[in-house]
């Protein structure tokens, strides 16, 4: 047993998959993973941005992209053929890519209820199952696998303007504690992440205001970095959080409410 950081903060030489990678949220803990020596690759639709990511990620580390489409099952099988077709296990899945549609109560179409609830409930569930082989097969090793869903301080806010993302969040966070009951015997974790305001695309689209409104509110009066969001990632990834296991942690520098 060592106690020392290098050891327990250890992500080196592990394979993780993160979706939604090549921007946002996801390329930040994408980052912080090719930078302290995880083999990562990173998943999107949009071929020009993943060669751009990857073009960048690769000056620290062993970054590769695979461009899918995670919204369906049949995507979803497509990419866990593929990641077969590359590793014999996966250790680290990051459960990022997410999907937001914004609409008055009285106007939401049927349209956007099943995107979100496609992209940011179903896909993370099918996507765990698809892949539960190549996590079984790295839970055999020393330190166990571990599956990371990114969720939303929405997930609880119960704001308006968030009414249905919310709720497939929402779904979400229930999913992680029912996945992590399901598969601790198989020794994969499953815990989820739900950050506050970090620089995205899906936070570029609302007006510059509402972000400076929500960082006044916030104790640290600041947005999430890199820094923060890779840095937990790493620690639920390693052997520091491998007794946490079906939780939600915020992270929002102290923002609470809607």
């Amino acid at each position: 047993m060592s106690l020392k950081a290098e050891n327990l903060f250890d992500i080196s030489g592990r394979v993780a998959l993160v979706t939604g990678g090549s921007s946002g949220i996801g390329k930040m803990i994408a980052s912080a993973f090719v930078a302290n020596g995880a083999r990562t690759y990173i998943v999107g639709r949009d071929a020009g941005r993943l060669e751009a990511a990857v073009a960048e990620l690769r000056g620290l580390g062993d970054c590769v992209a695979l461009q899918a489409d995670i919204s369906d099952v049949a995507g979803i099988e497509g990419l866990a053929a593929a990641l077969g077709g590359r590793e014999d296990r996966l250790d680290i899945l990051i459960n990022n890519a997410g999907a937001s549609w914004v609409a008055p109560f009285e106007r939401f179409p049927e349209a956007g209820w099943d995107k979100l609830f496609n992209v940011n409930v179903k896909s993370p569930f099918f996507l765990v199952q698809k892949l539960l082989p190549l996590l079984r097969a790295a839970a055999a090793k020393e330190c166990w696998a571990r599956v990371i869903n990114i969720s939303s301080t929405s997930a609880r806010s119960g704001a308006a303007s968030t009414l249905v993302y919310g709720a497939s969040k929402a779904a979400l966070e229930q999913l992680t504690q029912a996945m992590a009951k399901t598969l601790g015997a198989d020794r994969i974790t499953v815990n989820a992440i739900a950050p506050g305001w970090f620089p995205s695309r899906i936070n570029d689209r609302n007006p510059k205001e509402v972000g400076e409104r929500w960082k006044a509110e916030a104790p640290l009066q600041r947005f999430g970095t890199a820094e923060d969001i890779g840095g937990l990632a790493i620690f639920l990834s390693s052997r520091a959080g491998a007794f946490v296991d079906g939780q939600v942690i915020d992270i929002n520098g102290g923002r609470t409410g809607s």
